[in-house]
């Protein structure tokens, strides 16, 4: 028998629920998770029952009693043992990991959150995952959303498609929150002939609070890939307070409303595509249904486009030398799409040259429209193309991929104006309420 009950503690499995007893008669009670490699010595994670993880320094004269696993490992769970490197043709959801705070735990030395460095740990931190099947942990990146950039959508887009080849029924892709919308919509664009789902999915809060979003949202995601009846880009998340039910939004119509909530992600124009809510999976819309295959990436992406967000006092001169080295870029104006009459000599100048010039709006709501005003009649005639209810940064990604299709201004144009991934809709629902 050891005498030292941190020898014993650091060995136990993920997931084991024990007792400890400090010198000092405080009693601890809780389920181990794994340790930050940062964390100091001797320092054993647990989360309590009240959902907070803590960091309980095991002193020589601690007291410990094991109580036994937290959960049992559901049928085909590898849960605590390597992933297999080919699940069955058709059982299996791959699950690529990008970082951000779906994939962060605390370092209980400093306090903060920091990505985790092994992939393996959301399986350990996320059991219940593997409740209905068994999930193929892909790790792609280590890194923050805002650390993304677009050619990171194109590696994302070629291990989904690798997934989707060795046989996966769905494929999630865990995701922070910040840029989730971005990389939906060029997900969305360059990926074609899916055969299932790909579910884009995030958290609001990091695994230690009591409020924590990341175990139902992974959870729910995984089981849209699974069940789905889809063969397009998804977001899933909370769609209000309840920890039951899970909005499926389209990736090119979502977008981040709130910097904190947990039901923070909103379809514009209209309600989502559907619900996971209790265990039942409704599509309310109609949606793209599932490929014969094979996937593929429908790129490549041309990185010589920017958004420009128009604002007062914005000035003529700043915007061409925002424009001045690329082929293309999308405004994001005011109201139905405007910006200052004093911006239309440069937008004509740009256009003259072969750049391609796109209109949005930044309203929440509706659509850019250039004949209702003089102003929008002005930049139609000055060569904008607007592009009616498009997300300012669906219309960014859109053109992204519409400048690697093509060298001519006018195909950019029609490829920008052609409905490709179910981006355009024809009809504007009153939203419903969460």
């Amino acid at each position: 028998m050891h005498s030292d009950p941190w020898e014993v503690l650091r060995s136990l499995p993920m997931g084991e629920r024990v007792e400890i007893t400090a010198p000092s008669g405080r009693i601890w009670t809780g389920t181990i998770v794994p340790r930050h490699e940062l964390s100091g010595a001797r320092i054993l994670v647990l989360k309590l029952e009240t959902g907070y993880n803590i960091g309980v320094r095991i002193e020589p004269e601690a007291r410990y009693r094991r109580l036994g696993p937290l959960h049992s490992p559901a049928p085909g769970s590898s849960s605590g043992g390597p992933v297999p490197d080919a699940p069955p043709s058709g059982s299996w959801v791959a699950l690529l990991t990008t970082g951000g705070t779906i994939a962060s735990r605390v370092d209980y030395e400093t306090g903060g959150v920091r990505p985790v460095k092994e992939e393996r740990e959301i399986l350990e931190f996320y059991p219940e995952m593997e409740a209905t099947g068994p999930v193929h942990i892909i790790p792609v990146f280590d890194r923050l959303s805002e650390d993304l950039v677009p050619d990171d959508w194109v590696v994302l887009g070629e291990k989904i498609v690798d997934a989707f080849r060795a046989g996966a029924r769905g494929a999630v892709v865990a995701h922070g929150t910040d840029t989730l919308g971005f990389t939906a919509a060029g997900l969305s664009f360059l990926l074609a002939d899916l055969p299932g789902p790909v579910v884009l999915v995030g958290a609001q809060r990091s695994p230690d609070r009591p409020s924590s979003d990341g175990a139902p949202n992974l959870q729910a995601a995984v089981e849209v890939a699974r069940r789905a009846a889809l063969g397009e880009v998804v977001v899933v998340m909370h769609a209000g307070p309840s920890d039951d039910r899970f909005a499926i939004h389209r990736g090119t119509w979502v977008r981040k409303m709130h910097s904190s909530r947990r039901d923070a992600f909103r379809s514009r124009n209209g309600p989502p595509l559907g619900y996971l809510e209790g265990g039942d999976l409704r599509l309310d819309l109609e949606v793209r249904p599932p490929s014969k295959g094979p996937a593929r990436v429908d790129g490549p992406l041309d990185g010589r486009a920017g958004l420009l967000w128009f604002y007062p006092g914005l000035s003529p001169q700043k915007a061409a030398q925002f424009a001045h080295d690329l082929r293309g870029i999308v405004l994001a104006g005011t109201g139905l799409g405007h910006v200052a009459s004093s911006h239309v000599p440069w937008i004509r100048e740009a256009v003259g040259r072969g750049v391609v010039v796109a209109m949005t709006t930044q309203c929440l709501e509706g659509m850019a429209d250039p004949y209702v005003y003089a102003t929008g009649r002005e930049l139609a005639q000055a060569g904008v193309v607007y592009l009616g209810d498009l997300l300012p940064e669906t219309a960014y990604a859109k053109l992204l991929w519409a400048l690697g299709r093509s060298s001519h201004r006018a195909e950019v144009e029609r490829l920008l104006l052609t409905d490709r991934a179910h981006e355009f809709q024809l009809r504007h629902q009153d939203r419903e309420a969460p």
